[in-house]
């Protein structure tokens, strides 16, 4: 019980001493010792080098969750050492009430029919994006994190340390300077100046080891930089994949759409070629409103049982299609499309094709011809000129 006493009274008197060394410094009454340039170069790296990761890693868990209450949920749940639930996506919600929407306006309605469609590739990105949450936690959050909890705590805890050490030394020194100066006056007080000379020579000892173990902290400081910088890779490389899905979901998509589109818009681009009016046909020059007139009827070869008509059901080939004597059309083309077989032409962006229609035609398709090349193309990649 005693031992106690005494080592609370001891650490309450290095406390106080300390205390005062540092409010004599803040005052400009008491000297301090200084750190090598080299020193303070490392704390001030190491202090920017925390402050930026803190900032970098709290925009990246906005970036990769942007709703707060999830992110305090997932924090609460990583410090109770539970593992997070798993949580519905955005993208997977809104295929589930596109699916459920679906089946209540009939699946197998043109709009039903597009919300499948539509949410199934939803489910995808929502997919997609759950994984790249995953992947970006693990090989960069994580680091991050390890850094500012781990490394970066025993750094703070030393630097406080080496703080102690210096305030003892400095205060040491001014014990000495004051034993000194009252030496001068009198011989008695030379047990006093050689006490303060010992204890400066210890507190000196353990400022120089206390500040070579922080030395050696700080100067880690450029490892975890090559650490972060290989997690930054990894993060990209997570980000590139992740974008580069959703690009290939989303093209799949307006492919499947295309003769969907075909369909709604189909009227406002090409009429019913066999019951085109002549009024039509003299109407004032539009882009897109005008009807292609039709191609003389070409015989329809007998069907034989079991062998669907071939130009009813879009099957032709186009080298044996010859164009009407008047009627064709030009056509620009909207957006790149690739020939899914030989019977299609393969279209570029903004070039010009000549366009006509046949009768019993799928009304989403023409024929188009560009130069000695022929074949079927979609109605909805293509503007109708006059």
């Amino acid at each position: 019980m005693e031992f106690n006493v005494k080592k609370l009274a001891s650490d309450a008197g290095v406390f106080f001493s300390r205390a005062m060394q540092f409010t004599e410094e803040k005052l400009g009454q008491a000297e301090k010792t200084e750190l090598d340039a080299h020193f303070e170069n490392l704390l001030a790296r190491a202090d920017c080098t925390k402050n930026w990761t803190e900032k970098i890693l709290r925009q990246t868990e906005v970036l990769l969750q942007p709703n707060p209450s999830a992110r305090v949920e997932e924090f609460l749940y990583e410090k109770l050492d539970r593992k997070v639930p798993s949580r519905v996506t955005n993208g997977e919600l809104l295929a589930q009430y596109m699916t459920e929407a679906a089946n209540d306006f009939g699946p197998g309605t043109p709009y039903g029919k597009t919300l499948i469609k539509v949410g199934e590739t939803q489910r995808r990105l929502g997919a997609a994006e759950r994984e790249f949450i995953r992947s970006a936690s693990i090989s960069f959050l994580t680091p991050l994190r390890n850094f500012l909890e781990g490394d970066w705590r025993t750094i703070s805890k030393e630097r406080r340390i080496l703080q102690n050490r210096r305030l003892d030394l400095d205060a040491c020194k001014a014990r000495l300077k004051k034993a000194k100066a009252a030496e001068a006056k009198a011989a008695l007080w030379s047990d006093e100046v050689e006490k303060a000379e010992h204890e400066l020579r210890l507190t000196q000892t353990e400022f120089d080891r206390q500040a070579e173990v922080t030395r050696l902290l700080l100067e880690g400081i450029s490892s975890t930089h090559v650490n972060h910088l290989r997690c930054l890779h990894e993060f990209v490389e997570s980000q590139t994949n992740y974008y580069a899905q959703c690009y290939q979901f989303m093209l799949d998509l307006q492919k499947q759409l295309g003769s969907s589109k075909g369909e709604i818009f189909s009227g406002t681009f090409v009429g019913n070629a066999e019951s085109a009016s002549p009024a039509a046909a003299t109407s004032p020059p539009t882009v897109a409103a005008a009807t292609l007139p039709a191609v003389p009827t070409i015989p329809v070869v007998p069907t034989i049982v079991g062998m669907p008509n071939t130009v009813a059901e879009g099957v032709l080939n186009p080298n044996e299609v010859k164009p009407p004597a008047s009627g064709t059309r030009r056509a620009r083309v909207l957006y790149d499309y690739e020939a899914a077989d030989s019977t299609e032409l393969a279209l570029l962006a903004d070039e010009m094709i000549t366009v006509y229609s046949l009768p019993g035609m799928d009304p989403d398709w023409l024929i188009g011809e560009r130069g000695n090349q022929k074949g079927k193309v979609p109605v909805t990649y293509l503007e109708l000129l006059s």
